[in-house]
C-alpha cells in the first residue's frame, strides 16, 4: 500500500511529510523560499512602492506554489503516494490550489487553511488526527 503525504506550507517554507500505514510520520523534504524585497529605490516611496512590494511578494508566492505543485504532480504521476493532505497559510493556499495539477488533485484528500510550518511532526500528526475526527 502506498503512503499518505502531507504538505504543510506558507509563502516561504514548506515540509513534505510521509506516513506509511501503521508507522509514524516522517519528513521527506523541507523547502525554503526566501522572499526577495522589491527595489523600493526604483519606484520610490509611497503608494507605487508599496504596490510593487505587494506584487513582488504575491509573484514570489506564485513561483513557490508552482514549484511545490510541480513536484507533487510529478510524484503523483509516478504513483509515489496514495493521498495528499495540504495545510497552508492564507493567502499562499490560494496560489497553491490554483497550481495543483490533475494527478495531484485526484489524490487530494483534504485542504486546510492553517500554517503548521512551525509545528513539530508530532504536533502535525495530532492536528491531522483532530481534523479527521472532526469530519467523521
Amino acid at each position: 500500500m502506498k503512503p499518505d503525504w502531507t504538505l504543510v506550507a506558507n509563502g516561504t517554507r514548506a515540509r513534505l511529510l510521509q506516513q506509511e500505514p501503521g508507522a509514524p510520520m516522517v519528513i521527506l523534504e523541507s523547502f525554503i523560499h526566501p522572499l526577495q524585497q522589491a527595489d523600493e529605490s526604483a519606484s520610490g516611496p509611497g503608494v507605487f512602492g508599496r504596490l510593487e512590494a505587494d506584487w513582488t511578494v504575491a509573484h514570489q508566492h506564485t513561483d513557490f506554489a508552482r514549484e511545490l505543485a510541480h513536484l507533487l504532480e510529478q510524484e503523483a504521476q509516478l504513483d509515489h503516494f496514495h493521498a495528499l493532505t495540504v495545510f497552508a497559510a492564507s493567502p499562499f493556499l490560494a496560489h497553491l490550489e490554483q497550481e495543483l495539477g490533475k494527478a495531484t488533485r485526484q489524490r487530494l484528500a483534504a485542504i486546510h487553511e492553517a500554517d503548521l510550518t512551525r509545528c513539530t511532526v508530532s504536533e502535525i500528526e495530532e492536528r491531522i488526527a483532530n481534523e479527521l475526527a472532526a469530519h467523521h
